[in-house]
């Protein structure tokens, strides 16, 4: 069979090569039929960021990919085993090394943002925030002081500033006890 043509949405050679050993032992961790059989080549994958970039369906992907339901699948105990994270978490530490930055954040940015939300979400994740007049949803996002995700909660856009960004801190602090929380940044919208 003959490589299929890249998207271009797929990760490149150099960036395969920083992520694959994390799916190569996720994959060997997996006894049995299916996963651990090496039916489909991992790389292939690339699937999920179509998926994300695109924003098509899942059973929209195109014929060269594995079938949706595999790739939707693997995507879903990625995220549901923390390997999604596993991945975000070391670019994230090596992009820090790169701009010559401990892997370790020490100072953090925090910021609260309300937005709308569209007709499928339930009514009872949703809020209104009064200040902003905003029917929705919050992001609380803490971030390094180059701008890469530490950590993000999302509520209710009725949850005060606050109370969002008080969650989101003790969740930072469980994952990165080095950041100093007494001198944090916050930004205003």
């Amino acid at each position: 069979m003959t490589p299929r043509r890249a998207y271009r949405s797929d990760v490149s050679d150099a960036r395969w090569a920083l992520i694959e050993p994390v799916f190569v032992a996720w994959r060997a961790a997996r006894p049995g039929p299916g996963v651990a059989a090496g039916v489909h080549d991992l790389r292939d994958l690339n699937a999920i960021l179509s998926v994300d970039r695109t924003r098509i369906p899942w059973e929209h992907l195109p014929h060269d990919f594995p079938p949706f339901r595999t790739v939707y699948d693997y995507y879903a105990k990625w995220e549901a085993d923390g390997t999604t994270e596993q991945v975000h978490d070391l670019l994230r530490d090596r992009t820090r090394r790169v701009n010559a930055r401990t892997a370790e954040p020490s100072a953090a940015v925090v910021d609260a943002q309300s937005v709308k939300t569209s007709g499928n979400v339930a009514e009872t994740s949703q809020g209104i925030d009064a200040g902003k007049k905003i029917k929705g949803r919050k992001r609380h996002l803490i971030t390094d002081t180059l701008g890469l995700v530490l950590t993000v909660l999302v509520t209710a856009a009725s949850v005060h500033d606050s109370t969002g960004g008080k969650q989101a801190l003790t969740e930072l602090v469980a994952a990165y006890p080095g950041v100093n929380t007494d001198q944090m940044l916050s930004k205003r919208s």
